[in-house]
């Protein structure tokens, strides 16, 4: 069973970052705190409770997951919560045999490339990257800890993982023939497979995240290997280690590819995903480069686009 209960010492400084952070997200702040607490927040099937003395208790439903996905990628730095392997495997045994997870970084962000991964895993490797803290980047909200753990995804995958970047021009371009937005994805999750596949041919299964109402958008874009395979697509696929490592590998990607292309066009980083800010910072780069060169740097289907452009003037987001 899941852990329900997570004690450990947190200095002052780590505690304030904690608190800031569960604010950030929308935690929920007991006013007043219980008796010689800095804080109580919860969420949802989780609470935590920050005492004076230094102790940080956690507590609910949701304990393991709070330490596994927040606490200990974002404030503590490493991995303590026991995460026995005979525990891991009564949840999915499946996670610790050899396959594949496939997983996408970018499709809701209008700047930037759109980056697939796939990462290929076995029982040693899962065992690894779990000890080492890999989750769904999703719950990870650090870019620094992001780039870390894709470091040693990289390094335990050693060598067994690909990676298909598809730059905005090219996404425009692709968009524009295919005109679905699951069907490109689907199309960038066959490649980033078919890619693995020539590094790790003995690999039996594949899992990916089901983005489109029928499982058959990817398989019908799998080429001859990709075919030889099984093919689960379910929702929160991220759950499995290996979904979990591409995620990470495909953020770390996105990451930094954003960084770049902000360097080259406004001289700073851009933002991600969809806002007020996004649609500023477009309209700087439009005003300093030029309309055409809008595409160089974003995706052109999102409505953001046609705001920026003058020919749409509603809100909303792609």
């Amino acid at each position: 069973m899941a852990a329900t209960n997570y004690v450990c010492a947190l200095e002052a400084a780590p505690c304030e970052s904690l608190r800031r952070l569960l604010a950030e997200r929308g935690w929920e702040f007991a006013s007043p705190p219980p008796p010689y607490a800095r804080w109580r927040a919860s969420h949802e099937r989780t609470q935590v409770v920050a005492y004076e003395s230094g102790k940080l208790t956690v507590q609910g439903r949701g304990t393991e997951d709070f330490v596994r996905f927040v606490l200990e990628p974002e404030i503590l730095g490493e991995a303590r919560l026991d995460y026995r392997p005979e525990l891991l495997a009564q949840e999915d045994p499946g996670q610790f045999e050899p396959h594949a997870g496939i997983d996408e970084s970018g499709k809701g962000d209008f700047f930037g490339p759109l980056c697939v991964a796939c990462v290929y895993t076995d029982g040693p490797i899962a065992r690894r990257l779990l000890a080492a803290g890999v989750a769904d980047s999703k719950t990870i909200g650090s870019d620094r800890r992001i780039l870390s753990l894709a470091e040693l995804v990289r390094r335990e995958a050693a060598g067994r993982y690909s990676l298909v970047v598809i730059g905005p021009e090219a996404y425009n371009r692709l968009y524009a023939r295919i005109g679905n937005l699951n069907r490109l994805l689907a199309w960038g999750h066959a490649k980033a497979l078919e890619e693995l596949l020539t590094r790790q041919p003995s690999c039996p299964r594949a899992i990916s995240d089901q983005f489109a109402k029928s499982q058959d958008t990817v398989r019908r874009a799998l080429q001859e290997r990709g075919r030889r395979i099984v093919l689960e697509q379910h929702p929160k696929a991220e759950a499995d280690v290996a979904v979990a490592a591409a995620s990470i590998l495909a953020r770390a990607e996105f990451v930094t590819r954003m960084r770049a292309l902000g360097e080259s066009s406004l001289g700073r980083e851009l933002p991600k995903g969809v806002s007020a800010p996004v649609l500023a910072a477009a309209r700087e780069l439009v005003a300093k480069l030029g309309p055409e060169r809008l595409g160089s740097f974003a995706k052109l289907h999102f409505r953001t686009a046609a705001q920026v452009l003058g020919a749409d003037t509603s809100p909303g987001d792609a």
